[in-house]
């Protein structure tokens, strides 16, 4: 068995009738593939993807975080389904029947996971759509469990069969009980690291860097801990104080959602970068403003201030492939004030460039830290009671944008070409009605953007105007 992190039982704790933390992929798979060999796959590569084996293990009255056990039983018929698209089967269709599924929350009695082959697909076409639970996987295992599923070429590898499996050591309820008492004797001096640890950084962390003198308190208690080492280390960048402004997409979530995804050609991003001199990253997130500012404009609701962003950093390091959440959040502005697409893009990279910095020399474990701070036996009411403080305001940040690297190279799953795989997040009342994730595979860049039904309902607009936003740049490339 293995206990859950802070981290991980704050994506269960958040969960509401309208804040489901579901994380997934759409898969646009080419000709058809049967559910018969799609089951035969999982059955032979379940020891590969250790999340579609886990279930949850709770602890009595809430005492300590939960464990994951392993499932000997996995019931492939229940987590495997098939549907068929009505006709024309087009790609709206199967994005409003994507975010139907991706609304649901998943039974927490099995396994967290489900996947779903969708029949009908105009284009002699098959999809592919997975979900696994926010607490199971991070950015970086999910990756993992999705290419325990690939091959490299039309053929299906060999898979070397596991190994008997030891039985696992169990931990009966007394002993939960027992960890949990002696972990809350202790808490109180987590929640005293927490506060030495967090106070230089008061300036990354969403809503509470919005109170005036938080920047001036961190970069005092910066430069006074620098002084006190006698360490001589470089100086740790501040970050601006940024105003969230309110927009459609602020405040309370419905239980509805809307999914729209789009491929960017990677080659055209790539010349863009070149000619301007900045990453891939940079052009992404100024795509991303540039549409985000054409919706709010379309809608006459154009803050004068940026939007701001969240942007999720992964803290594993090189070679780290243990289980569960090793991730934090930074904020950053997306110049969406600005009408220039070339300004607004170097603005966006100066911006980038600075929590990039920021992170090198200081990286943002403030999430980890909050979270361990937290008595297990209060993090759901506190989880939920920010919620609730977050939906009556604009919000600690209005969108969450992703860019994740994927492979380079053609991907089969049991014979059928992937033609591109669109990522599928998180909306919540904290972080916007918005989320916009791009996953990069075969020359191509992947985007899916979930939202709240009620306050995004054009979500295809979105991914309009991310088309128009990189021709829009390229144009001006080509006239230089």
């Amino acid at each position: 068995m293995r206990q859950l992190s802070a981290v991980d039982t704050q994506f269960l704790n958040f969960e509401t009738s309208t804040n489901v933390a579901n994380i997934g992929g759409l898969a646009i798979l080419s000709g058809g593939l049967s559910r018969g060999d799609l089951v035969s796959l999982l059955a032979h590569r379940l020891h590969l993807a250790a999340p579609f084996r886990m279930r949850l293990a709770f602890v009595p009255l809430g005492l300590d975080h939960p464990y994951w056990t392993e499932d000997s039983r996995i019931d492939l018929d229940y987590h495997v389904r098939e549907i068929a698209l009505p006709g024309p089967g087009s790609d709206k269709q199967l994005g409003e029947q994507v975010a139907r599924l991706h609304a649901r929350r998943l039974d927490r009695r099995r396994p967290l996971w489900e996947m779903y082959l969708i029949h009908g697909l105009r284009g002699d076409r098959t999809a592919l759509y997975m979900k696994v639970h926010h607490s199971a996987v991070d950015g970086v295992t999910g990756a993992d469990v999705l290419a325990s599923l690939l091959d490299t070429s039309p053929e299906p590898a060999e898979v070397r069969l596991a190994p008997a499996a030891e039985p696992e050591e169990e931990i009966d309820t007394g002993e939960m009980v027992v960890r949990g008492l002696a972990k809350a004797v202790v808490n109180p001096a987590n929640t005293i690291r927490f506060l030495i640890n967090a106070v230089p950084h008061l300036d990354e962390i969403p809503l509470i860097s919005q109170v005036p003198g938080a920047g001036l308190v961190s970069r005092l208690t910066r430069d006074l801990a620098t002084y006190l080492s006698g360490s001589g280390a470089a100086e740790v960048p501040a970050m601006p104080r940024m105003t969230v402004p309110r927009t459609p997409f602020s405040g309370r979530i419905s239980a509805h959602r809307r999914f729209a995804y789009t491929t960017l050609p990677l080659e055209d991003v790539k010349l863009v970068k070149n000619a301007f001199g900045v990453t891939v990253n940079d052009v992404v997130m100024s795509l991303c403003a540039g549409a985000l500012r054409q919706w709010l404009l379309k809608h006459d609701a154009l803050p004068e201030q940026p939007l701001v962003a969240g942007v999720p950093f992964s803290l594993r390091v090189p070679g780290d492939q243990s289980a569960g959440n090793q991730v934090s959040i930074m904020i950053t502005t997306l110049a969406t004030q600005i009408a220039d697409p070339v300004e607004r893009l170097l603005a966006v990279r100066d911006a980038m460039r600075l929590i990039k910095d920021r992170s090198s020399l200081a990286p943002a474990r403030w999430l980890q830290q909050l979270s361990d701070m937290m008595p297990s036996a209060l993090t759901g009411l506190a989880s939920r009671a920010a919620f609730n403080l977050f939906a009556g305001s604009a919000g600690p940040i209005n969108v969450v944008i992703s860019n994740v690297p994927g492979p380079q190279l053609p991907l089969y799953v049991s014979g059928a070409r992937l033609l591109s795989y669109h990522p599928v997040s998180v909306v919540t009342d904290a972080s916007g009605g918005i989320n916009i994730t791009v996953f990069s595979y075969d020359g191509s860049l992947d985007v899916g953007v979930i939202a709240c039904r009620e306050m995004v309902p054009d979500v295809w607009t979105v991914t309009d105007y991310l088309r128009d936003a990189l021709l829009e740049l390229k144009f001006l490339v080509e006239e230089q």
